[in-house]
Parts: C-alpha cells; structure tokens; sequence
C-alpha cells in the first residue's frame, strides 16, 4: 500500500464511523464503511467462513478499500489530492460514478471505462481546479438525491463530509472545525450513494 492510500484511508475511515444498521440505509448493515454484503464475499474469495462485519480486522478492511475502491477508480495514477478525491468518492458513490465524474471533470469522454485518453487528459489537467471542480459536481449530486423520498436527512452528513473533504483537499475557502470533530449530521452515519452502470446517467440512482 502506497503512502497515498494510507493517508487517503485514514480520511476516508474518519468520516465511514463504526457499525451501522440503519434501515433507512439501502447499504444495510455495514462495518467502518464496509457492508456485511462486501465482506461476505471477500471472505468467500479468500476461501474463509462467512462472519459478522462487526469483527472486521484492520487488515482486512484494508485489503477490501485498496482492492475494491483504490484500484477501481484508478487513483494510483493521480496527482495528490485529486487521488484522495477521487478515492473517498469511489467509496461513497461508487467507483463507475467517480471514474465518470473525474471524466467530466478533466475533459474526458465520460463512459466510466479509465483508459489511455482519460489518463492523458489526468495528466493535463490542473489538479487544483480538477479538484474544486470535482467537488462542485459531487455537491450538486447530494442536493439532488436529497430530492428524493426520505434521503433528505442524509444532506447534511453528506455535505459535511464533503466540506471536509474541501479542506483535506486544498480546496480555497473552507476551514475545518476548531475541535476538528465529525459531524454526520441527522444521522449516525453517511450514507453510501448506490453506484452506476457505465451506460448511466451521473444523476441515476439504482
């Protein structure tokens, strides 16, 4: 694991709290970010029994971030900070979804697929402004599913995190809290935005 990843993880984990198992969560029950659902099957393809989520190691959680979010949305490849945005939204939306938002973001065609193209136009772009420009977008996908029947009290959470994102990520005009505190708003947790297929919208949830 690069230093990148681990610092990204250490973000991404302040902000993916403990056990959880709201019903109003469509993830389900789910352990510092990672659901029963996803660990079954990692345990699966590790020839292990099945377990609760809730006993989950360090090391495993590890393995499944880096495996199922770091490399999937290709963030090895991508200048600092604009790794760390791209992971944590891999993370909270879905790696297809953060492929085609960094897409938009940098000029490429976005069809979710990270080829030769999407890399070069990586390469080119500004990574500041990638960076304020991704998380516009990001923002502008959380009031719109917020629309939606009862995801209104994720909203909040959902911001709260992004804002913090901001500040980790050099974004000007934004400043973390004094006590440096997570907020996840009306909830105990933020809630995972389902991911998409290639062929969808940003805007789809599924």
């Amino acid at each position: 694991m690069t230093d990148d990843f681990d610092d990204a993880l250490r973000f991404v984990l302040r902000w993916e709290g403990g056990l959880s198992d709201d019903p109003s969560d469509r993830g389900g029950r789910t352990m510092k970010g990672v659901t029963q659902r996803v660990y079954d099957d990692w345990r699966m393809a590790q020839g292990l029994p099945a377990a609760d989520v809730a006993g989950i190691s360090d090391r495993e959680l590890g393995a499944i971030y880096q495996k199922s979010y770091w490399e999937r949305a290709f963030c090895a490849p991508l200048p600092a900070h604009l790794n760390l945005v791209q992971f944590d939204t891999a993370v909270n939306m879905g790696p297809v979804r953060a492929v085609k938002m960094l897409q938009q973001v940098v000029g490429a065609n976005a069809d979710g697929a990270f080829g030769p193209a999407t890399r070069q136009a990586c390469d080119a772009c500004s990574p500041p402004d990638a960076v304020a420009r991704y998380c516009t977008i990001r923002e502008g996908l959380y009031r719109h599913f917020a629309e939606a029947p009862g995801q209104d009290r994720f909203l909040s959470g959902w911001l709260n995190r992004l804002n913090d994102l901001r500040v980790e990520a050099g974004v000007p005009g934004f400043t973390r809290k004094r006590d440096g505190g997570v907020d996840f708003g009306e909830t105990g947790h933020i809630e995972r935005v389902p991911d998409l297929a290639p062929d969808a919208p940003l805007e789809a949830w599924r």
